[in-house]
């Protein structure tokens, strides 16, 4: 297994006595990750990242972490560069950078050690020119001009079934159970958008007995919203009737003044999107007399009318804090680790555009998951894949 030369020990980790604490939390979400388990299997043996320079900008969780020790036993030179206002866990930092050689820095120091490859959450990192990058792996990020090679890791399959529908949809609720003790058995719950992270939300929602209603500006995915059993009106028409508000779109203001004028006393807002933008707080914060923390997370914003606005973690994203669940992004995690390996074996010959992850990365993945859980499925006879190959009008 390859080790870092001189790790840097950054100035935020104040005691590396908490290493230990540190790779525990590792080493017990390491159990929940086959998938990645067996990508670094593979990666000790081949050593595919072989003298790379390679920069990751994540969240720093126990997940993220054993995503980067896979890398580093890949044969990479890692480091991370954690986004800034982002929680910078002391004791993860403390076991990556004593028991596993792994740097963190801040990014202008991380980026002056000219990364050849970027693993990104959000895209904070690619947005400035970066001397000598080959290309990057990203998730959270926008789609936008690249002068190199960029494998979008929401754009697979797999992630958007498993992160997106179903590690979102459970995530956002425990966030919101977490920060509230709320009962959702009765209550009408508000999701704006219904793509992959929305209809995940609304699924998990009715099952806890919500009534769930649904905006959106797609046409065809309110169709598909009323289809799957949720009531679809607009946020105006919504903002009156609903209980608990999630935002899921991307967008700005997304719930704003007009709508805060129509919320019953006692609403929850709550943002799921990359941005507290989805929740225009300013104009809340304009249009309240007072407003308070009331209990760990929970901002309650009384209006000049009497009525109290409860928003959740300040606007950001509800589930940053606790994550996905670790059997979610252990699939996640092997994507990027592949989708790296991927492009340092092709990158030349890929144009400077984002780019899918490559179908046969998401079905290995999938077949792995898979493997690791015991399942077997059928595959094609050689007479099927004849038959498929020439079309029935064929035969």
């Amino acid at each position: 297994m390859a080790m870092n030369e001189d790790p840097i020990v950054d100035p935020d980790i104040l005691d590396l006595g908490l290493a230990e604490p540190g790779r525990r939390r590792i080493e017990w979400v390491c159990q929940s990750m086959p998938v990645l388990q067996a990508v670094r299997k593979s990666f000790i043996k081949a050593q595919p990242l072989a003298g790379f320079r390679v920069l990751a900008g994540f969240l720093l969780t126990p997940e993220t972490a054993n995503l980067l020790i896979t890398l580093r036993d890949g044969g990479a030179q890692i480091s991370v560069a954690i986004p800034a206002g982002s929680l910078k866990p002391a004791d993860l930092l403390a076991s990556l950078s004593k028991d596993y050689g792994i740097s963190h820095l801040p990014a202008p120091a991380a980026l002056a050690g000219e990364p050849q490859w970027v693993l990104e959450q959000g895209g904070r990192l690619l947005a400035d020119p970066i001397p000598g990058l080959l290309g990057a792996t990203l998730e959270w990020g926008s789609p936008k001009n690249y002068p190199f090679p960029v494998i979008s890791i929401d754009q697979a399959l797999t992630t958007r079934l498993f992160d997106h529908r179903y590690g979102v949809g459970q995530s956002v609720l425990d966030g919101i159970l977490r920060c509230t003790n709320l009962f959702l058995s009765g209550i009408t719950v508000v999701i704006a958008g219904y793509r992959w992270c929305g209809r995940g939300i609304a699924t998990r929602a009715r099952g806890m007995g919500a009534s769930v209603v649904v905006t959106e500006i797609d046409p065809t995915r309110a169709l598909e919203a009323l289809m799957d059993g949720n009531r679809v009106m607009s946020m105006a028409e919504a903002a009156a009737i609903g209980d608990l508000f999630i935002t899921a779109t991307g967008n700005k203001n997304v719930i704003g003044r007009d709508h805060f004028e129509r919320l019953k006393s006692g609403a929850i807002l709550v943002n799921v999107g990359h941005s507290p933008a989805e929740i225009d707080l300013g104009a809340l914060d304009r249009i309240a007399s007072s407003h308070r923390t009331i209990r760990e997370s929970v901002e309650e914003y009384v209006l000049r009318d009497g009525r109290r606005i409860q928003v959740l973690a300040e606007g950001q994203p509800i589930n940053a804090a606790t994550g996905q669940p670790t059997a979610v992004r252990d699939i996640t995690m092997a994507m990027h680790a592949l989708s790296l390996e991927h492009l340092t074996k092709n990158a030349a010959e890929m144009p400077p555009c984002i780019h899918p992850v490559p179908e046969e990365i998401d079905r290995q993945v999938a077949r792995l998951k898979l493997d690791a859980l015991g399942l077997k499925i059928d595959r094609l006879t050689p007479e099927q894949e004849v038959y498929l190959a020439t079309g029935p009008e064929a035969n």
